[in-house]
């Protein structure tokens, strides 16, 4: 009973704070700040917890809507070992070898990604064998980015420009500050390696040719952390979150749509929620929407946050079926990237110029391929996800949702290869930008949050700590350092450790 109360003598005298939304940057900092001895209360406005990181059953075929592997699992260690929990012990992991399959149906090129360096090198070298053993140096310098930038920036708080300006050097040095694609054109000239080195960055909704080279860590922390799923699903994390969090006496309640954060004399107080009901706090945290809890949640407060700069831009959105079918697809791994004809243009025309791609792109999703219970027997749970234009493009989806749907499936069978897979669908769902907008109350539709190229990032990118309003602390896509589960989870450590810092709690 996800919005059951909890009720004991221990909890009268605990300070309180109310996270606002259960993704997975939520959970996080409800996890640690019921670990710094808060008594929490999570809100979330859907019917069950989970954010973007939902699930959805249908007939026996179970599809996660957002997150659909894990990376970095030791940040789920430490956020478990908080309370006393063994993450390996709450959810079953499962690692992937081959991570991914990549295809590129116009030319017929295949890719298999594996965690084994030999291994990728020997699958590189039938493509070119100069970036094949360009790959061991590579991932070194990666490994430095990752080392000492992206964590060095990703577990700290940037509350004035000042360690910004003090990580620049070290970001030059390594050179993560120019752009992703750069940094990985200069280790691998064959196109196909190219791309696979550097698409990463659309896992967060970052155009590669505009992002910072920092997220050249990705591909590294991979084959240093490996690439796990959850049986069951991501949404096992979800769960196993939740029950820490009710385990250590905080409330999961879910229905429950907070209309406002409530602010006098400078400082959140509280919030009020749709139906009226006003729960008090002495911290409010924050995973929704950056740009809406601005401009929805805080009615009435001072609109000067440093932060909030006018160029600033949400990124792309995805246009997603998930298919259930009576059959399976065996050239489809767990997970499948299919990669169009004329792929730069697909990236500008989704993230630059905000139209819809003349080519096709795809990623899909087949956690059937090594769990089992997520399908019937014999049959497939297929996620597609197409990168599409956030709602500024003004595309009317309710129009082109269906035209869109058979342009997909349209490419599937007959330039990817999956004869049949029309006929074999029994259970079908989508999402659209505008779902991503009203479900789940993102800015323009956007899947990601706003964009992650350097100048919104670190210090200008939303802080863990507002800085207007006293007691309000952000998490999730939008905050810093960014999108993806281990930056959310990330974020939730930073919020958090500041919320101990400003209430006087000891580390």
């Amino acid at each position: 009973d996800w919005s059951s109360d909890v009720c004991s003598s221990d909890l009268v005298n605990r300070q309180r704070a109310i996270v606002i939304g259960s993704g997975f940057g939520g959970l996080g900092a409800a996890m640690r700040l019921a670990a710094a001895g808060l008594d929490v209360t999570v809100l979330e406005r859907l019917p069950a917890p989970g954010g973007r990181a939902s699930q959805l059953v249908d007939e026996g075929y179970t599809w996660d809507l957002g997150p659909s592997l894990v990376t970095m699992p030791w940040c789920f260690d430490e956020l478990f070992a908080l309370l006393d929990r063994d993450f390996r012990q709450e959810v079953e992991l499962i690692g992937l070898e081959p991570f991914y399959r990549i295809d590129w149906p116009h030319d017929g090129t295949r890719l298999d990604f594996y965690g084994d360096i030999p291994r990728m090198q020997d699958a590189l070298a039938e493509l070119s064998p100069a970036d094949a053993a360009n790959y061991p140096a590579f991932l070194e310098a990666s490994r430095l980015i990752h080392e000492n930038a992206v964590l060095a920036a990703g577990r700290r708080a940037f509350e004035n420009p000042v360690p910004f300006a003090k990580l620049l050097p070290t970001m030059l040095r390594l050179d993560a500050a120019r752009s992703l694609a750069h940094f990985c054109g200069k280790w691998f000239s064959e196109e196909h390696i190219f791309q696979s080195m550097s698409f990463h960055s659309l896992y967060i909704g970052g155009d590669p040719y505009r992002v910072p080279a920092v997220y050249a860590a990705l591909a590294y922390l991979q084959v240093a952390d490996g690439v796990w799923y959850t049986k069951g699903g991501m949404y096992a994390i979800v769960q196993a979150m939740c029950r820490a969090i009710e385990g250590a006496g905080g409330r999961i309640r879910c229905d429950a749509d907070v209309d406002e954060i409530i602010v006098r004399g400078g400082r959140a107080i509280g919030v009020r929620l749709a139906d009226g009901e006003v729960l008090p706090a002495e911290v409010v945290v924050s995973d929704a929407d950056p740009v809406r809890t601005r401009s929805r949640l805080l009615k009435g407060a001072p609109d000067r946050a440093p932060w909030r700069f006018r160029g600033a831009r949400n990124g792309m959105s995805c246009f997603l079926l998930y298919l259930g079918t009576d059959r399976q697809f065996p050239e489809l791994l767990h997970h499948t990237l299919v990669v169009g004809d004329g792929y730069r243009r697909f990236i500008d025309d989704v993230t630059r110029r905000r139209v819809l791609p003349e080519t096709l792109s795809l990623y899909l999703h087949v956690p059937s391929r090594t769990d089992p219970t997520m399908a019937p027997a014999g049959g497939d749970s297929i996620a597609v996800l197409l990168p599409v234009p956030n709602l500024a493009s003004g595309d009317d989806w309710s129009a082109i949702s269906d035209v869109w749907r058979d342009k997909v499936l349209d490419y599937l069978e007959h330039d990817a290869g999956l004869t049949g897979l029309r006929d074999s669908i029994r259970v079908e769902h989508r999402m659209t930008p505008d779902d991503f907008e009203t479900r789940y109350d993102a800015d323009e539709g956007t899947a990601f949050s706003t964009e992650p190229v350097l100048t919104r990032s670190a210090y200008f990118r939303q802080p863990n700590r507002d800085r207007t309003v006293g007691g309000l602390y952000h998490v999730g896509a939008g905050a810093h350092p960014g999108a993806g589960v281990p930056g959310v989870l990330l974020g939730a450590e930073v919020a958090a450790g500041l919320v101990r810092r400003d209430l006087g709690i000891p580390a």
